[in-house]
């Protein structure tokens, strides 16, 4: 381990998650304090490398968020504050600015959670989007409703994953569903519903620069998934295939466009069944969930949220940041609720396997080989599988889980 430089990193979480870059900040010689919600202080925390750990109740507004962190800034100074969390952006970016911290501040962590400013600035880059409009102006609703094809998605601006998306059919649908939002509709998008596969692009940036990017492919598209049930699926695509090719292209344009200059992303693109062509859908500057962090590491050897853990320090002690040498395996995931608490994948048994997923009423692998197609294959048999042996469904929920 490095030797312990000092460096007071704030970390915020309401979710468990992040593990691995805690780890790694305190490897590197900071001390790592985390601040995270009562009901997760009892969660697998790293708490072996943790200097301090806090909890605070759910729930908190902004200013009590601020004047907690605040208080403890009395005694402690803050070098770097990062969020975990999606919905933890936010707060941490009003704190940065609150403290004069370094980092990504309210703007332009904006357009890494506001659904409409992201499309918006894409259209502005000549990215294409699927056709949308903001909910604010009847008359711009009602113009667009007669110009663009149902079915529409009626999305939130600020969730994540599918949370929260309606499919809509026809304009009184999208009258009744504003009624039922009331002053909350301004916090919603329209958007025209194309057909397609999905991608996701996860990457890393360095000093304005997207200097990594890992480019996937969705078994079912996410949203259906969510809320239909079913198995997830992901894998890595044919590295240097036109997907490969196409992806990295406009994510290397569109991400430090957005404003990112340092940290990772996720990012997420539809390729339509009509024309072929990809499309926008969203971005997020954060490490990508259901386990898509593992599936990275099992296909090229480096784990997004170390990376980040090391290009922090690097910036913080204006030190120069490196990507480390990377494997060129192909890895994808099959994961999906479960009906018993602990399903036992004991059964599977190819030597493929590189990863059984510990989490409870969950199954889940991680699948890995030098060939792109022997992945998909594994895929494509497991997910039918576990349909068959584990799959459950729960209603959807106010947050993503993972």
């Amino acid at each position: 381990m490095n030797e312990d430089r000092g460096e007071i990193v704030l970390c915020i979480s309401t979710y468990e998650k992040g593990q691995a870059l805690l780890r790694e900040l305190a490897h590197l010689g900071c001390r790592v304090v985390l601040l995270t919600v009562d009901s997760l202080s009892n969660a697998d925390w790293p708490r072996d490398v943790l200097h301090e750990l806090h909890t605070m109740p759910s729930g908190m507004t902004q200013e009590q968020v601020t004047n907690t962190v605040a208080y403890l800034a009395r005694s402690r100074k803050f070098v770097r504050i990062l969020a975990l969390d999606e919905f933890d952006m936010g707060t941490a970016a009003a704190l940065r600015e609150h403290l004069r911290v370094p980092g990504m501040g309210l703007t332009t962590t904006r357009y890494f959670r506001d659904k409409l400013a992201m499309r918006m600035k894409a259209v502005h880059l000549g990215v294409r989007v699927p056709e949308f409009t903001s909910v604010v102006n009847y008359d711009d609703l009602r113009a667009y409703m007669e110009r663009v094809s149902a079915p529409w998605l009626l999305k939130p601006r600020s969730e994540a994953s599918a949370v929260g998306i309606q499919k809509l059919h026809e304009p009184e649908q999208v009258w009744r569903a504003l009624d039922q939002l009331g002053d909350r509709q301004s916090c919603f998008l329209l958007e025209q519903f194309v057909p397609g596969d999905i991608f996701h692009v996860d990457g890393i940036t360095v000093d304005g620069k997207v200097v990594f990017a890992a480019v996937h492919q969705y078994g079912k598209p996410p949203m259906q998934v969510m809320h239909e049930g079913g198995v997830f699926t992901t894998r890595a695509v044919l590295r240097g295939g036109s997907e490969d090719r196409e992806l990295k292209k406009i994510d290397a344009t569109l991400i430090p466009a957005l404003g990112l200059v340092r940290g990772v992303t996720h990012t997420e693109f539809i390729r339509s069944h009509e024309t072929g062509e990809f499309y926008f859908l969203e971005t997020a500057a954060r490490v990508g969930g259901a386990f898509i962090a593992e599936v990275i590491e099992h296909t090229y050897g480096i784990n997004p949220w170390v990376e980040w853990a090391r290009l922090e320090v690097a910036a913080m002690r204006g030190q120069p940041y490196e990507l480390p040498p990377m494997r060129e395996d192909y890895a994808g995931s099959v994961l999906c609720l479960a009906r018993v608490p602990e399903p036992d994948t004991s059964h599977y048994d190819a030597t493929e396997i590189v990863y059984r997923m510990q989490k409870y009423h969950h199954a889940g692998l991680i699948v890995r080989s030098r060939n792109a197609g022997r992945v998909e294959e594994l895929l494509e048999d497991y997910s039918q599988r576990f349909l068959e042996e584990f799959c459950s469904s729960e209603p959807v929920p106010d947050k993503p889980t993972a």
